[in-house]
């Protein structure tokens, strides 16, 4: 009736609000009222209905500005994760992909959240956070998957290669000396020197510094962990 007398920025983003708060039967009006010329603020209202849980209402306030960010954190609360990844695909920010990647991993949903994943670790500043959240929840099979994967993107980097290793020296130590073998050029080795000494992974460590050209170092360690290390042909 408000309407009919005056034309205001607050009646039509109440009105929009009342449609969402009457639930499900009335989201048709919702969608026919937001699709017609109207003076309310559509994502102050959709970020007013995620506040509330009201999220299917948000998903058609959301669609109708573009808001692919916020689209991608309603479809992960609607559980709809294919969804989720086209949205955060069109936002392509490094925050909404991990976002989506983290409710996947607690969701389950390990193929698509490797699907956000790849978008995230090739970002050297969001690794750390997606390791520590797999590991959070004890998903390392899934982890060690994502990041195998993760040597073969495009945009890869030293980052990846020397957090698998350090993945290997923790949770599959027969897989680690094949891995910087092959990657030896690839890996940050003063790092996982460190992770190699923190987990006894001798053997591992005299090879990485002495392709580190710390002849000195290699020695050092053959002696203090000869049991496990000593290899007379490379000491000499």
């Amino acid at each position: 009736m408000a309407r009919k007398s005056i034309k205001d920025q607050k009646i039509d983003s109440e009105l929009i609000y009342a449609y969402a708060k009457n639930g499900e039967r009335f989201l048709p009006e919702l969608e026919s009222f937001v699709s017609e010329p109207n003076q309310a603020d559509s994502q102050k209202c959709g970020d007013r209905c995620f506040d509330d849980k009201l999220f299917m209402a948000a998903e058609i306030l959301y669609k109708r500005v573009g808001n692919n960010q916020k689209l991608a954190q309603v479809y992960v609360k609607l559980k709809k994760y294919q969804a989720a990844f086209d949205a955060a695909k069109r936002a392509d920010v490094p925050k909404v992909w991990k976002a989506v990647c983290f409710a996947c991993v607690r969701a389950k949903e390990f193929r698509m959240a490797a699907l956000c994943g790849q978008h995230v670790i090739i970002q050297p500043d969001h690794l750390e956070d997606v390791l520590a959240f797999y590991e959070k929840f004890g998903y390392v099979d899934e982890l060690t998957q994502l990041m195998e994967v993760g040597m073969s993107l495009e945009r890869t980097h030293n980052g990846i290669y020397t957090e698998l290793g350090i993945i290997y020296a923790k949770y599959a130590p027969k897989r680690l000396m094949d891995h910087i073998r092959t990657y030896n050029n690839k890996l940050m080795i003063p790092k996982l020197i460190r992770a190699c000494e923190q987990y006894q992974m001798w053997p591992e460590a005299v090879h990485l510094h002495s392709s580190y050209e710390q002849q000195d170092q290699a020695i050092i360690t053959m002696m203090e962990h000869s049991p496990s290390s000593w290899r007379h042909d490379l000491f000499s």
